[in-house]
């Protein structure tokens, strides 16, 4: 199950589970559409892989299956 992290490990902007906004890589790593597309070029700067849109959990479905609350960041931003 998908853990739907809050946030952009680059930028810290809130990606709560609704988001359409939300890229992740097959690890989870989780980033916002513009760092992806325009500081990472769709690629993830922790393993390599591809930046894919993260689908969406239904709302009757979060009740149950709780996204994840807690944030990753990587203290120094990501590469430009």
């Amino acid at each position: 199950m998908l853990e739907l992290r809050p946030n952009c490990e680059c930028c810290d902007k809130n990606l709560p589970p609704e988001s359409t906004e939300a890229l992740i890589c097959s690890f989870e790593c989780t980033f916002c559409r513009d760092c992806a597309d325009q500081r990472l070029h769709g690629t993830c700067p922790n393993c390599g892989g591809e930046l894919v849109r993260r689908p969406v959990r239904p709302a009757t479905r979060l009740a149950r299956h709780p996204a994840s609350t807690q944030r990753v960041l990587k203290p120094a931003g990501c590469p430009t």
